[in-house]
């Protein structure tokens, strides 16, 4: 059976309560439930190319936070799955806590070390370990609200960086999700070729806009059903529905800039 499942995570924390934090046993037993059910874990590229079939599942993280070396890799290396990474690269070689609109209220908290980043050196440790590293563009922008020139740089600065200090990068997730089709455009245009959106029904299946299923802290109960293909499968077509419904209502344009 070939499905296709790719889940979003963030930070790993037994006692940091914000809402893109995950308990690591929680995430333990995600994914213990998703090898019963028959998957297997691959990177993200390989998982919407088609370069892996069967049931997959590809585990991908924004931002580089460093739990995601300390807590979340011991528990894929137990299932023996590689994960993904996609990380704001303006932020590795600071080493200090990472800052955005979402994330800098913890600031000046006990949490604040939660918002460390994981070193170049630290993510060129897991990709030798088979893991994916991907861009998450410089600074973590909406990138829809920035004008062309800016949102040139946020992305082909992003994959000169990835390339600088580790060689390759074909894949990028969008911050906060935000993408269009001009978003989308300028990814091309950077040399990317795959992209992870968030969430899973906004919009429709596309290898440069691929859904994925965020999880986040409150999610138990519900991670049963968010990673089901019913659940899956009734987002697309709502995301495929609305995009219809928008372009029959758009009016006819002679040109597009």
């Amino acid at each position: 059976m070939n499905d296709t499942l790719v889940l979003c995570y963030h930070a790993l924390s037994p006692t940091w309560p914000a809402s893109l934090s995950v308990m690591p046993d929680r995430f333990r037993g995600q994914l213990g439930m998703l090898a019963e059910r028959g998957y297997r874990g691959v990177t993200f590229s390989d998982a919407v190319t088609g370069r892996a079939r069967g049931r997959r599942v590809a585990v991908t993280f924004d931002d580089g936070y460093r739990s995601v070396l300390t807590r979340a890799r011991p528990i894929l290396d137990e299932l023996g799955w590689p994960g993904t990474v996609f990380v704001p690269t303006d932020f590795p070689a600071r080493g200090e806590p990472m800052q955005w609109p979402g994330v800098s209220e913890w600031i000046g908290t006990p949490h604040e070390h939660e918002l460390i980043p994981m070193s170049w050196d630290e993510l060129r440790e897991l990709r030798g370990a088979g893991w994916e590293i991907g861009s998450h563009s410089r600074t973590h922008p909406h990138l829809t609200a920035l004008p062309d020139d800016a949102l040139a740089e946020e992305l082909a600065g992003a994959k000169r960086a990835c390339e600088r200090e580790l060689g390759h990068c074909s894949s990028i997730a969008y911050p906060y999700g935000d993408v269009d089709q001009r978003v989308m455009a300028a990814a091309r245009d950077a040399g990317y070729e795959t992209g992870a959106g968030l969430p899973a029904g906004r919009h429709v299946r596309s290898q440069l806009a691929w859904p994925r299923v965020g999880v986040y802290h409150g999610d138990d109960r519900r991670f049963r059903h968010k990673a089901s293909r019913v659940a899956r499968g009734i987002q697309t077509t709502r995301a495929a529905t609305a995009v219809r419904s928008l372009a029959q209502r758009a009016p006819r344009q002679t040109s597009v800039r």
